[in-house]
């Protein structure tokens, strides 16, 4: 039998699936795909704005595998207003909303004004702590001020997405309560600070995801991912910390299960 694997950040509702879609996530999900090492278990699509929140909750309506989370990427916080953050709240009562985000700080695009970007990121921290919500977070160039607007919230619970900072500054996170998202970066060549980050986290705080269709793993990147790539991310983690492939995948299939409540 096939490990099975969790990936807690994918963007199945993203259009260049649309050709494929159902069969695609079909197979990800069967035992006798194959040549590939795990069979996925659960998908969390993750919400970006509005609408990609509400084809997540769509998404987790049509199969019973995925799960859905609310909320407005930085990107997309110059188009918010206080009507959309009732929408949001509205949406995260649906059954299979388990996390608020993907919400944050990005000072690499900046395509919201910084001040726009701080002020929704603080009310949307906000608004996941009301709703007793796990959140996940989005930080690109702005390691240090994300870390302050998060540790000046009431939110302890939650993964960092993506995580690009170096070893203290997750270990900072680790400290608030929160988990370390690694996905296909891990498997670069010239990423050895995170491959660093790896090596010195515990095991209990590392979730796998892809941001599919996004950050293909080595021997992939460059084309469309999917989470039945997560196994090359798995097998990086396993000889970075020495422990069995089946060791990786079980663990933080269990971490995303605690976090989550899946």
């Amino acid at each position: 039998m096939k490990p099975v694997i969790i990936d807690t950040h994918a963007h199945y509702d993203n259009k260049q699936y649309n050709p494929d879609r159902d069969s695609l996530l079909s197979a990800m999900v069967s035992e006798d795909t194959p040549d590939v090492a795990c069979r996925i278990a659960t998908i969390i699509n993750v919400g970006c704005d509005i609408k990609s929140s509400e084809l997540s909750i769509a998404l987790a309506d049509s199969y019973p595998y995925i799960y859905a989370t609310v909320g407005v990427h930085p990107h997309y916080s110059k188009s918010l207003s206080k009507q959309d953050i009732q929408k949001l709240e509205a949406l995260a009562y649906h059954k299979k909303v388990i996390a608020y985000g993907e919400i944050g700080l990005d000072f690499f695009h900046n395509f919201s004004e910084p001040d726009t970007q701080r002020h929704w990121f603080k009310r949307q921290l906000e608004l996941a702590d009301e709703l007793n919500l796990p959140v996940i977070i989005h930080s690109r160039d702005a390691s240090e001020e994300t870390f302050e607007l998060v540790e000046k919230s009431a939110v302890r619970r939650g993964v960092v997405h993506s995580f690009s900072g170096d070893v203290a500054l997750a270990w900072d996170y680790i400290n608030l309560g929160f988990h370390i998202g690694i996905g296909g970066v891990v498997t670069y060549d010239k990423t050895k600070r995170l491959q660093g980050v790896v090596d010195a986290l515990p095991m209990e705080k590392i979730l796998l995801e892809t941001d599919a269709p996004y950050l293909t793993p080595a021997p992939h990147r460059g084309t469309r991912n999917n989470s039945m790539h997560l196994t090359y991310v798995a097998s990086v983690i396993s000889e970075i910390k020495g422990v069995p492939y089946e060791t990786v995948c079980a663990q933080t299939s269990e971490n995303a299960r605690l976090l989550f409540g899946i």
